[in-house]
């Protein structure tokens, strides 16, 4: 039996399929930016996530859309931390941060947070993974070709699959050599994130359709897949679908990624996701 255990929670791997739901705190996010950027709506949607079914919260506060530069610290604490303080009071979901900052993600350990969720995959601040290693919590660690301000600036592979396996095992490797236990870790290649779509080459496709490779590597695996661009452009022949109307093909692609062994997804839609999965674990889990 593979147990990943987040804050409090012990999450038994092999019966279920991990939900995280996203709250973006953010007045910019490609899919919901500003919906939830005050205090108040940003708590309401965290409630709303845990009574949804979520079994994690990912709260972040910098936008990581194509195109998005980086935030100042000093707005990205006011952003998360206030959310935080508020949220860890009311659910008792463990709460995730996405955020690369060491800063950020010590002083939401500090009050509550139980995992970091980390897009540069501990290359964006050096000393993350000694805030990590210290308080002994889980983290992600993501594949992105460049940053998100030019990650879609014509990403270029050889072969997909190998590049991203090779890079996922070369930080996992960094991870551990900096004290992070093997059993915090969790790997996701990055849907979205430095990825072809379009022109009849879909990347987020071939790496969902091979993700049974990366379990080679030894760890829990989590798919962003959620109202992505690559599911706007597969899902209509003539224009690109709406963000809005993208719940059918990001549940597909979810479905899929479970079945190739993904053990969280993280996505917008908690409720039909959790009816989803509710139905479909009780096919491939045991």
């Amino acid at each position: 039996m593979s147990i990943l255990k987040i804050g409090k929670n012990d999450f038994e791997l092999d019966k279920k399929t991990i939900i995280m739901g996203i709250l973006n705190v953010t007045p910019d996010s490609f899919s919901d930016g500003g919906k939830f950027f005050s205090l108040d709506s940003a708590v309401s949607h965290g409630l709303k996530i845990e009574k949804d079914g979520a079994d994690i919260i990912d709260i972040g506060g910098e936008s990581t859309r194509p195109g998005a530069k980086s935030l100042n610290i000093n707005e990205e604490l006011n952003r998360v931390i206030p959310v935080i303080e508020e949220l860890v009071k009311k659910i008792k979901i463990p709460i995730s941060v996405d955020t690369y900052k060491s800063k950020i993600a010590e002083k939401a350990l500090e009050i509550g947070a139980s995992m970091i969720n980390d897009v540069t995959s501990l290359r964006g601040d050096k000393n993350l993974s000694k805030i990590v290693s210290d308080y002994n919590v889980p983290i992600c660690l993501m594949h992105m070709k460049g940053m998100p301000k030019d990650m879609q600036k014509n990403p270029t592979y050889d072969n997909v699959i190998t590049e991203i396996y090779s890079f996922l095992k070369e930080r996992t490797n960094f991870a551990l050599s900096q004290g992070i236990k093997k059993e915090k870790i969790i790997i996701d290649p990055g849907i979205g994130f430095g990825k072809r779509t379009g022109s009849g080459i879909e990347d987020n496709c071939e790496i969902i359709s091979h993700l049974s490779e990366f379990k080679g590597l030894g760890f829990p695996i989590m798919i962003g897949a959620s109202r992505k661009t690559f599911i706007g452009n597969i899902c209509d022949n003539e224009k690109q679908l709406p963000v809005s109307d993208r719940l059918v093909g990001s549940l597909a692609a979810a479905g899929i990624a479970a079945c190739n062994g993904a053990d969280i997804v993280r996505v917008h839609d908690v409720k039909e996701t959790r009816r989803f999965f509710k139905m479909l674990d009780s096919f491939i889990r045991s």
